[in-house]
């Protein structure tokens, strides 16, 4: 009876082990997340047209900026234009205390005449000598002397005119003039202001010559001037007017080279129209440069040329591709298109 009941017990100890091991089996086989088939989707083959564009980014300027300066020093004594004056070529702007350059030029005047009293003094004793030369009353040495001291006097005219001359320049450039017509876009003084021309000119205002006619220095970086040509249209936006698309066109494509972190761009100079004055000078444009396009040509979307199959293993050791495209995104399913027929129908090919 004791040998019956062993057994029993052991009968009902593999039961348990057995159960306990499906048990885990089923917990271990509905916690393990099940393989997400291919998701496709499907696109109409249609005729379209294509556009291949280069974007940068870049500054709106003025065509041309010309800073005004000053040649002198002195104190600013009088303004006639302030920011966003229109200005025309000679009108006067500014104006500097010109009361030392005054008194320059008088002294100046002062020294001239004093030049000519002695250059005629010089004159009547050189005629004197001549003649007591030529009696034999006076030695030839004094003549020479008589003769010299004459061509000095004549040296001193030329210095203390020149000297004048200098003066009155100096007294003239007093008065600022606008050297183009333009715009005033910037003034850098205030009347009471002294400025100091003694190392180099300091600017005095910036004036835009036309800001009905712009340009953008863009920045096209290596990978993409390659593409970049002269006359190629050109779309850009600013952040003042983000739903607004304005046009340009490529003018200057410069062959200096800019290095910013690492990267090596080229300016590229687009002409801009600024007829209603809403471009201004500084803003950032976002441009796109159309470098190819084509009209009536039939198009699938790229993802569909970029399958990676399933079965295909992670380089990383990861899972496998699950059947998505190389853009991350789903499976278009062009099946039927291979590289030699779509050169054939004439398709374009552009990254997006």
């Amino acid at each position: 009876m004791a040998r019956s009941n062993g057994n029993g017990w052991w009968k009902w100890l593999v039961i348990l082990l057995l159960l306990g091991g499906a048990g885990y089996a089923g917990w271990q086989y509905w916690q393990k997340p099940g393989e997400k088939a291919p998701e496709h989707r499907t696109a109409t083959v249609a005729r379209g047209d294509l556009t291949q564009s280069v974007t940068a980014s870049g500054q709106l300027n003025p065509v041309l900026n010309v800073q005004v300066g000053s040649q002198i020093s002195g104190m600013i004594q009088k303004l006639y234009v302030d920011f966003n004056s229109s200005v025309t070529q000679g009108q006067i702007i500014a104006e500097i205390d010109a009361a030392t350059y005054r008194a320059n030029v008088n002294q100046s005047e002062g020294e001239l005449a004093n030049a000519q009293a002695g250059l005629e003094l010089a004159q009547v004793e050189a005629r004197r000598a001549r003649e007591l030369t030529e009696s034999k009353l006076l030695p030839a040495s004094d003549y020479d002397k008589a003769v010299a001291s004459l061509h000095q006097a004549e040296a001193q005219v030329k210095i203390r005119a020149a000297a004048l001359e200098k003066a009155r320049v100096d007294l003239s450039r007093c008065t600022i003039y606008a050297p183009t017509n333009g715009m005033v876009i910037s003034r850098s003084v205030d009347v009471g202001q002294t400025v100091a021309a003694s190392l180099s000119a300091p600017t005095l205002f910036i004036i835009a010559t036309d800001l009905r006619r712009m340009q953008i220095d863009a920045m096209v970086s290596e990978a993409d001037i390659g593409g970049v040509e002269l006359a190629q249209a050109v779309n850009f936006t600013v952040d003042a007017f983000p739903s607004r698309m304005f046009q340009g066109q490529v003018t200057q494509v410069r062959n200096s080279p800019a290095t910013n972190q690492n990267v090596v761009t080229y300016d590229t100079v687009v002409a801009v129209e600024n007829r209603d004055l809403k471009l201004k000078p500084g803003m950032t444009a976002n441009v796109s440069i159309t470098i190819a396009e084509r009209e009536g040509v039939l198009k699938i979307p790229n993802a569909a040329l970029r399958f990676r199959p399933a079965d295909a293993a992670d380089p990383k050791g990861g899972p496998a591709g699950g059947g998505r495209s190389a853009a991350g995104g789903d499976i278009v399913a062009v099946s039927a298109f291979d590289g030699a027929f779509l050169d054939r129908i004439g398709v374009v090919k552009f990254d997006f």
